[in-house]
């Protein structure tokens, strides 16, 4: 379905180079996805250890304590912990498998763009970065902010969150006609 034989929902990831603008384009589209009535994950990957505790609060000091996971449990949201024992790059699947799919119906992705799953890329021409789609066959489309040139895949513009949108809806419902007719 997306690249992962066993996850049973559509991933689609935001592949760039950093300062495109992918978590700005994220936080326009979401919404917008949402309105359509998708519930919606997004996974965030950072080659940076993330810290979401403060030091001296209770859920630091017991995560450090030496607890493998810890969920935070509040009213209006829970967040999860995960603690590896060592410290190395996971993969997008041990990312995923910590989802409860049966309240999704997509996973968006921003990073892991070395990785093989279908992938929409953004590029901005004034980076003046390779494209990626050239070398990764998993990228369906190419979100621009100029096209002069023809292009192998589908080409969007990155400023038209609507159009993005559109196209994100359209692949979902290719995605269960594929399934359907199987």
């Amino acid at each position: 379905m997306s690249g992962f034989i066993n996850f049973p929902l559509p991933v689609l990831g935001f592949a760039a180079f950093s300062g495109t603008g992918k978590t700005t384009l994220l936080e326009k589209l979401i919404p917008m996805l949402n309105d359509r009535g998708l519930r919606i994950a997004l996974i965030k990957h950072s080659h940076h250890d993330i810290e979401l505790d403060e030091p001296g609060k209770d859920s630091f000091r017991l995560r450090k304590a030496g607890l493998s996971q810890l969920v935070l449990a509040g009213p209006r949201r829970s967040i999860l912990f995960k603690e590896y024992v060592q410290k190395t790059e996971k993969k997008l699947i041990d990312q995923l498998n910590l989802l409860q799919t049966d309240e999704l119906d997509l996973v968006l992705v921003e990073g892991y763009r070395d990785e093989k799953f279908v992938k929409i890329e953004l590029h901005r021409c004034l980076l003046n970065k390779p494209f990626l789609y050239l070398n990764d066959p998993w990228i369906i489309a190419l979100a621009l902010d100029t096209s002069t040139q023809k292009h192998t895949v589908p080409v969007l513009n990155i400023n038209d969150v609507e159009q993005i949108k559109i196209f994100i809806i359209d692949w979902i419902g290719s995605i269960k006609n594929r399934i359907t007719l199987k």
